[in-house]
């Protein structure tokens, strides 16, 4: 039985992943705004004569209009959206980290409304002055919860209201689990930080103390593969930059 053919114009949308295809074209990872993740060719992408090889970046927003009829889809046209975001240094590293997660959770054509907004609010606040370690807990708390892996951040397992002087030790599936106190066995969490979590805006003192929970939330949906970009953001820690980065990309 032949697929029926699936179409948009003018999509709104990101370039998650590029990677050469035959002679000169392009197969596109793209996180697009109502159809989710979608698998592009671009075909002639890579030609001297292509007009499009310089908007086919990361972090430009894009509109673009395809045409498929199985897993993957031929790109029709492309125009520029915006002025890219010019991401350098580890704020690039972690654009690129939050590409790759988006490319590890995702299904392709399964849109979770709120993803792509998500996106661009994570790029605009790596692209300004907003701390990192902000930017990438929202980010990944926000993904979590919009996927439907979201935290219990208001009771404790015992169903108790969790208290800011309390001490927990975190299970992603169950919650927070209350402990005697901060010197109990196991990887410990305040009560203060899991409140302050869960409110819209994070504090850096929150989001850096969240990374290990964070990590170890997005462990089980993420895979066994290492993500590529904790080589990347190794060594740019390596060259003396602040260590408060991805939850996956840092041992």
């Amino acid at each position: 039985m032949t697929a029926t053919p699936r179409e948009a114009a003018l999509e709104p949308g990101f370039i998650l992943h590029t990677r050469a295809y035959r002679d000169t074209s392009l197969l596109l990872e793209v996180l697009s705004r109502g159809h989710g993740r979608v698998g592009l060719v671009a075909r002639g992408a890579r030609s001297r004569r292509s007009r499009t090889a310089g908007l086919l970046q990361a972090f430009q927003p894009l509109a673009l209009s395809w045409r498929s009829r199985g897993e993957m889809g031929s790109l029709r046209q492309v125009e520029s959206a915006g002025r890219p975001f010019m991401l350098k240094g580890r704020r690039l590293v972690s654009g690129l980290y939050i590409n790759e997660l988006l490319m590890r959770l995702l299904g392709r054509e399964d849109p979770h409304p709120g993803v792509f907004e998500h996106y661009l609010n994570c790029l605009e606040a790596l692209a300004e002055a907003v701390p990192e370690a902000v930017a990438l807990r929202g980010f990944e708390r926000d993904l979590l919860g919009l996927l439907g892996y979201g935290l219990p951040l208001a009771r404790d397992t015992e169903d108790a209201p969790l208290v800011a002087s309390q001490w927990y030790r975190y299970d992603p599936g169950r919650g927070a689990i209350p402990v005697a106190g901060p010197d109990a066995p196991g990887q410990l969490v305040s009560g203060e930080t899991l409140l302050d979590l869960a409110r819209p805006t994070l504090t850096e003192a929150t989001a850096r103390a969240s990374r290990d929970l964070m990590r170890a939330a997005l462990e089980p949906h993420i895979g066994n593969r290492p993500l590529k970009t904790r080589e990347l953001y190794g060594r740019t820690t390596a060259r003396g930059d602040p260590d408060h980065g991805p939850s996956s990309g840092q041992s």
